[in-house]
């Protein structure tokens, strides 16, 4: 397996995108503002309780109010909001915790209006974005993640990924952190932390404990709303949380944005720099990758599979729901062996498609019906299989009787919708026909008024990959191309770009810039 991350930096934001063998898996986009996201630690304050929901909404600053369950508070809540009263009051300066002296914990079976009055302050984490209509989720057992652990103020347990098999590996981990670990903290190791050498396990663990070092110092006599800590952005999050021996390449096509990767891979993994490279390529960088057809492939209602089937992937408010079809599959060995390939390949697509587009909540999938229980069963074990890698927490039942399975995925942030429709090109979705008979001439005089008039040295065209075959239908001599080079004395080269309507064009100079018109 071999991962590649592509980060195209632009001016409304970064869109970044995890490829996996070359096929796009995960896509996210980061604009300039990345308040709210998960991770992050306000210092809220308590708007108003909800007895009937047994949880409070939060005013963190949003535009509308968070929601705080009771059972989102953790057994250290009074601890926490101990220790939050007091540095809001001055009276708890340091945030060591060695001295500190814990609140009884919580009662399980407790209620909201019995802990929290309105008006109150307290600290607490995003634990889901703001989703459509909803504010934040949130949490109030704070967590701070690492690239090999998790610290968890107020707690005294150590925890070790369930996925670190070896006893003595286990052994040596847990050994480790009771002799490191401040009082009062606890700490949950990643798997990545298998095998790494105790310098480094104690560098992450420093650099986590600066963090609540920096939550109290910016809470300290504060008032709410207020975020008190940030989290890395979505670029960066990534790099921890996936940077291993799989990553092969990483390109960013911006200079700024490849200098901060650079200093924070060579933190967090000195010498995994080398795969970093900055993208200087004429044609976007999406293009370059082939992402932008695959966006176009995987975001609509229609998803191709390889072999001639296809999923139809409906939205609604409530469930996501799929349907397999086979399309013009052919197979050799019989209907029910056919319907199983198909239903294989289905569900690896699935899986993808549930990641790139981060469609949570519940999924119904509608598989070709098979009349084996034997390969419901593999169907089965297939799905689980190809989901093992989706990062998400998710739940998989078996094939109902209908050949129906159903997932329930977390969803933290707002399902990726990307328009894959183009606008008619000859009316741009008007209604009123226009003539377009004279494109061609109205590209080739905005180069005459650029070469000629404006004298701008190294234009590129940038057009749909349909005009790029016309203007370059002839060959040698003979295309629209070589026209305008024995017209203007230049070269034009022309590039296909998917991302562009049909009828769109754009200009670029020797910098890759766009140039206006």
């Amino acid at each position: 397996m071999s991962l590649e991350l592509v980060v195209d930096a632009r001016s409304n934001g970064v869109w970044i995108a995890l490829l996996r063998d070359g096929k796009l898996i995960e896509l996210h986009e980061e604009r300039g503002n990345s308040d709210f996201a998960v991770g992050d630690v306000y210092l809220g304050k308590v708007r108003r309780l909800s007895p009937s929901l047994n949880a409070a909404f939060v005013d963190v600053g949003y535009e509308k109010d968070a929601f705080l369950h009771y059972l989102d508070l953790g057994q250290q809540f009074n601890s926490l909001s101990k220790f939050t009263k007091d540095t809001l009051r001055n009276k708890q300066s340091v945030p060591d915790l060695m001295y500190f002296k814990f609140e009884k914990e919580l009662d399980k079976n407790g209620k909201i209006d019995a802990v929290l009055s309105s008006s109150q302050s307290i600290l607490v984490q995003v634990a889901k974005e703001p989703i459509s209509t909803k504010g934040p989720r949130l949490s109030s057992e704070i967590t701070l993640a690492g690239r090999y652990l998790v610290l968890a103020p107020f707690s005294n347990k150590i925890s070790i990924s369930q996925k670190i098999k070896e006893p003595e590996e286990r052994a040596r981990l847990k050994e480790l952190m009771e002799r490191i670990i401040p009082k009062n903290f606890g700490v949950i190791i990643r798997t990545v932390a298998e095998h790494k050498k105790t310098s480094d396990l104690e560098q992450d663990l420093n650099d986590l404990l600066e963090k609540w070092k920096k939550i109290h110092a910016n809470a300290l006599g504060s008032e709410a709303p207020k975020r008190v800590l940030g989290e890395l952005n979505t670029t960066t999050s990534m790099l921890r949380d996936l940077l291993n021996g799989d990553f092969k390449n990483i390109h960013v096509n911006e200079e700024v944005l490849h200098g901060e990767m650079k200093d924070y891979i060579t933190g967090i993994a000195p010498g995994k720099e080398q795969i970093l490279n900055l993208y200087d390529g004429k044609i976007p960088i999406f293009e370059r990758f082939g992402i932008n057809k695959q966006i176009k492939t995987l975001f609509g209602k229609k998803v191709p599979m390889p072999t001639g089937g296809y999923l139809i992937i409906e939205h609604t408010e409530a469930m996501h729901v799929i349907d397999v079809n086979s399309g013009n599959r052919k197979g050799a060995d019989g209907q029910e062996s056919n319907a199983l390939a198909t239903n294989i390949e289905a569900a690896e697509e699935v899986a993808r498609v549930l990641q790139l587009r981060d469609m949570g909540g519940i999924i119904c999938i509608d598989f070709i019906d098979m009349h084996d229980k034997e390969n419901n069963r593999i169907l089965f074990e297939k799905m689980k299989e190809f989901m093992k890698s989706d990062r998400a927490k998710h739940n998989i039942i078996p094939p109902s009787k209908f050949g129906i399975i159903e997932i329930t995925r977390q969803r933290v942030r707002p399902v990726t919708q990307i328009k894959t429709s183009e606008s008619c090109p000859t009316c741009n979705g008007t209604g009123e026909i226009q003539a377009s008979i004279l494109f061609a001439e109205e590209i080739e005089a905005s180069l005459s008024y650029l070469v000629l008039d404006r004298k701008v040295s190294g234009v590129s065209l940038h057009v749909h990959p349909y005009l790029e075959g016309y203007f370059k239908k002839g060959g040698f001599l003979r295309s629209k191309q070589w026209a305008w080079y024995f017209k203007f004395k230049k070269w034009i080269p022309v590039h296909g770009v998917t991302a562009l309507n049909l009828l769109d064009y754009v200009f670029v100079d020797k910098d890759n810039e766009e140039i206006p018109m």
